[in-house]
Order: C-alpha cells, then sequence, then structure tokens
C-alpha cells in the first residue's frame, strides 16, 4: 500500500456509471498524493462495478468495498468510515468533481488550525454535460457558520474535510436522519471544535435530476428540522432525544406528536400534501396550516412543497370543508407577498 495515506476520500456508489470515472480521476489527479480513495459500491447494477475494478486496478491508492445488496447511503457512508485510515476524512459524490488544489488547501488548513473539524468550500455548478451553470458561494466566518447550522446547510456535501476519529467517536452518519444526515454530523461536530469554508470554488457541483433535494423531498425537510431539534435539545438539556430513533420517524404516526419533534411532523404532514395521493389518504383532522411565523420563516424547498399543498387543498376543499377557501387563498398569498397577508387571517377559526 505504501505510505500511509494522510486524507481518506470516500464515495458511496449506487447506479453511478454515467459519471464516475470523471468523479474518481478527479480524486486521483489531485496535487494531494498522500491519499487514498474508499469506494463503497452500495448495490449497483450498472456498470459502476466494471469502472471501479478497472479503475482500481490502475492505482493501488483505490481500495474498492462492494455491497451486493443496496443497503442505503447512510450505511455506506459509515461502512467507508470504518475503512478510514487516514487523520483527516473527505466526501466526494459520484456525480461531483474536485478541482486539483481541493485537498491540499484543505489539509493545509488543519494543519495550521488544531481546533477545525469541519472544512467545507464554495463550488462552480455544472449541468448533466458539464457546463459551467452558476456559483454556490458559501459563508466562512465560523460562527456565523454554527449559526446558520441551526436552521440550514452551510456546506456542499461533497466539499467536506473533517477529521475523522472524531467523526468515528460521533458515531457517524446516523439513519435516523435520512436526507439530512450531514446537517446532522456538522451540528454535533460544531460542538466539539471550529467549522468553517474556504471562500475558493474547489469542488464542481453537478445539477441533474437524480439529486438528493429532488428524490427525497418532504422527508429531507423533516429530517434538517429533526437534526435542528436534536441539537437544540442538546444544548438545553444535555441529552440526545434522537439517540433512541432507530431509523427514520415517520410523521404521520400518531406517536409523532409525543415526540421532540411533534412541531417538525406537524409541519410535513400538511408539506407532505403535496403529493396528491397522500392528500387522498389522510383527513382533514391531521392537517393543520403553518403558523404565521412558520409560514414565514419556511426555506426555499419548504415554500416549493408549501405552495403545491395549498393548491392541492384549494382544489378538494369542498371535501375538506375544515379549510376554508378564504385561508388557504390567504396563506397562499403569504408565500408570494409576505408576513402581511397571512396576518389577516390570525383571528379566523
Amino acid at each position: 500500500m505504501g505510505e500511509d495515506p494522510k486524507t481518506s476520500v470516500v464515495m458511496p456508489v449506487n447506479n453511478g456509471e454515467r459519471w464516475l470515472a470523471e468523479a474518481i480521476e478527479s480524486v486521483l489527479a489531485q496535487t494531494f498524493t498522500a491519499l487514498e480513495l474508499i469506494i463503497v459500491d452500495d448495490g449497483s447494477t450498472d456498470a459502476s462495478p466494471d469502472i471501479i475494478a478497472a479503475m482500481s486496478g490502475r492505482d493501488s491508492r483505490i481500495r474498492a468495498v462492494r455491497q451486493p445488496r443496496r443497503h442505503g447511503l447512510v450505511s455506506a457512508l459509515n461502512r467507508a468510515l470504518a475503512l478510514a485510515r487516514a487523520p483527516l476524512l473527505a466526501r466526494l459524490d459520484t456525480d461531483d468533481i474536485a478541482l486539483p488544489e481541493r485537498l491540499a488547501r484543505q489539509a493545509r488548513s488543519f494543519n495550521e488550525q488544531p481546533t477545525l473539524v469541519l472544512l467545507g468550500t464554495s463550488a462552480e455548478k455544472i449541468d448533466e454535460n458539464g457546463r459551467h451553470i452558476g456559483d454556490v458561494r458559501r459563508e466562512t466566518q465560523s460562527e456565523r457558520l454554527t449559526t446558520l447550522l441551526r436552521k440550514s446547510n452551510p456546506f456542499v456535501h461533497s466539499s467536506v474535510m473533517m477529521r475523522t476519529a472524531l467523526v468515528q467517536k460521533l458515531g457517524g452518519y446516523r439513519e435516523a436522519f435520512l436526507g439530512a444526515e450531514d446537517v446532522d454530523l456538522w451540528l454535533r461536530l460544531s460542538e466539539h471544535g471550529t467549522v468553517a469554508n474556504l471562500p475558493q470554488p474547489l469542488v464542481r457541483y453537478r445539477i441533474h435530476g437524480g439529486n438528493v433535494t429532488g428524490r427525497l423531498g418532504v422527508r429531507q425537510c423533516f429530517s434538517a428540522r429533526l437534526a435542528g431539534a436534536s441539537a437544540l435539545a442538546r444544548r438545553t438539556s444535555g441529552v440526545d432525544p434522537a439517540e433512541r430513533l432507530s431509523g427514520p420517524p415517520d410523521w404521520w404516526a400518531s406517536q409523532a406528536a409525543h415526540e421532540f419533534y411533534a412541531e417538525a411532523a406537524q409541519l410535513c404532514r400538511f408539506l407532505d400534501l403535496a403529493d396528491r395521493g397522500k392528500l387522498a389518504a389522510h383527513s382533514t383532522a391531521e392537517i393543520t396550516l403553518p403558523s404565521v411565523q412558520q409560514m414565514i420563516d419556511l426555506s426555499h424547498a419548504e415554500k416549493k412543497l408549501a405552495g403545491r399543498s395549498l393548491v392541492n387543498l384549494l382544489m378538494e376543499r369542498r371535501r375538506r370543508g375544515a379549510l376554508s377557501a378564504r385561508r388557504l387563498v390567504l396563506a397562499l398569498a403569504t408565500l408570494l407577498v409576505g408576513r402581511t397577508v397571512y396576518r389577516s387571517q390570525a383571528s379566523e377559526p
């Protein structure tokens, strides 16, 4: 194997044949050469295993593991984490590209800042064909990032580097936060040291129909809020209530009202109505419109879901008379023009 690696790059794969070779090549082409690339093939049924085998044969820094049956992203990430031998751990997705100086610049920052535990970068956005379509600029100031983490994800997952020993000590990624397992980990890391972003765009982040945000929808919104609720509980009580969760919670389950994530569950029951099939399957009694402040504070992704939910409820209002058409129209207007319109309905039943 040669010298011990100084950075372990982890790359989970599931049917990633289209861009996989380009992603792998971008790691092998780094100016920082003391690395290992740990690839966990999570049950791919396309040409991914053949691509991995061919490229592994050309470079001994690739350590490939195959899971014949798919176990999911969190499982694949944690298996790679368990295999990591280097003190620094970097992430890259199969559809993204690491620019040549990325690992060198990040490793230098970790060597210079002993308290640093998580470091991301800005990114270039590219389309399915690799054409530049914009930039992702991230906050770089550590204290500001810690505050932002409580309500959003200020890191590009494919750009991050972390301290391996700390990530392993914290238990890695957690299945209960499916869709926002990264946000949960960033929050826990931030409680043990400094987090930061380099201002330079050091990865090329590919936008396409298979991105997690597009696939997971409400689950991602719920898990991000679950991560925030879990972090708040740790700050206020010193106890993490999420430790008792064996898997991703169901926000429609009756016990959700009694858990620490009750508010998130209530909101996501409403957001789930963006799917008309969910609307048909549940009664109006299970649905509560967001409060004034909730409606105002929704993220961009949540607002898109909320808009579709309100339109669906308006279309079904004859069957769901408990929610008046006027209230639904006012709530929909709030998504477009803001606080004042929604406040006008506050006195209505």
